[in-house]
């Protein structure tokens, strides 16, 4: 699994304060940096730089964070996100290349952003992330996804984009209160290499766990991606903090997967004989799977 770190955000508080300076000589460039060289030593393939909405000064911060990024992490690839389309392109132009391409997080499917935003990827040679968000907002299940899909993916086709630059982003939903969407979700993931062979995808992972209390997150995150994983996905936005996530996506919790995976193919275990651990990974499994009713104490039941 291909992690994207998601922590160099606008909504952070220490990041976040030099993302909203708008004199670029009172930005400190010290805490970006330091943010990045711990999220690659952490295990993180990708930095995501969000800035955000960036309607005041993105064309001019974007490029100052990706110079910042690119001194303490020469090489690394970024992802540029921030609904500001002039910001992104100012990035692209100044920015340094990597091991691997860097990626436009995101294009949306709605044609008033993808008729401006596909033709900058090709220009600039990047990758892009597709966000399955339509002109009637969130698709109602995974059969609008895949109509989404192909209309944005025709257009990045036609203009000369191969499928193995386009990164698709089915959209997670909060499993507390959209459960079927976690389902479609996987549904679309399935069916993804059938519609468009050799796209990639990804996801804003941590979108499953928004609202449940802090403490729930990790297990929600954790074990969504696993199943995710399942249906194909190869790569999500992760929090470089979660260190559990980060061994278990880089192969080192097979336990978890197989005890995931054997739930998903039908076969529940005992509860009763499985270590605490392994229990709550059991029972987070069957909340997602709508098997049970989703409450803040389902870990407890």
């Amino acid at each position: 699994m291909i992690l994207f770190g998601e922590s160099l955000n606008v909504i952070s508080t220490v990041i976040g304060k030099q993302f909203k300076e708008p004199d670029p000589s009172k930005r400190n460039p010290e805490p970006i940096q330091k943010e990045v060289e711990e999220q690659k030593a952490k295990g993180m393939d990708y930095i995501d730089i969000n800035l955000g909405p960036a309607k005041k000064f993105g064309v001019e911060l974007m490029p100052w964070v990706i110079q910042v990024v690119q001194e303490a992490v020469p090489g690394m690839p970024l992802l540029l996100d921030t609904s500001n389309i002039d910001a992104i392109e100012a990035g692209l132009k100044i920015i340094k290349p990597a091991n691997k391409p860097h990626i436009i997080n995101s294009i949306m499917a709605r044609p008033e952003r993808y008729e401006v935003m596909v033709p900058m990827a090709a220009k600039y040679d990047a990758d892009f992330v597709a966000l399955m968000w339509g002109p009637e907002g969130l698709p109602r299940d995974e059969n609008e996804r895949a109509a989404l899909a192909v209309e944005l993916l025709y257009y990045a086709n036609e203009a000369g984009i191969a499928n193995e630059r386009i990164w698709v982003d089915g959209i997670v939903t909060p499993v507390n209160i959209q459960q079927p969407q976690a389902i479609s979700l996987m549904n679309f993931q399935g069916m993804l290499q059938d519609i468009a062979p050799g796209v990639k995808s990804t996801c804003g992972l941590s979108n499953i766990s928004n609202g449940p209390p802090s403490n729930l997150r990790p297990i929600l995150n954790q074990t969504y991606m696993v199943m995710l994983q399942k249906y194909g996905m190869e790569s999500v936005i992760s929090d470089p903090l979660d260190t559990k996530l980060t061994e278990i996506a880089k192969g080192k919790r097979q336990d978890i997967v197989d005890l995931i995976y054997g739930i998903m193919d039908g076969n529940q275990p005992n509860i009763a004989i499985l270590s605490k651990e392994m229990q709550e990974y059991a029972k987070t499994v069957n909340v997602i799977l709508g098997n049970t009713l989703y409450s803040d104490s389902w870990l407890e039941v």
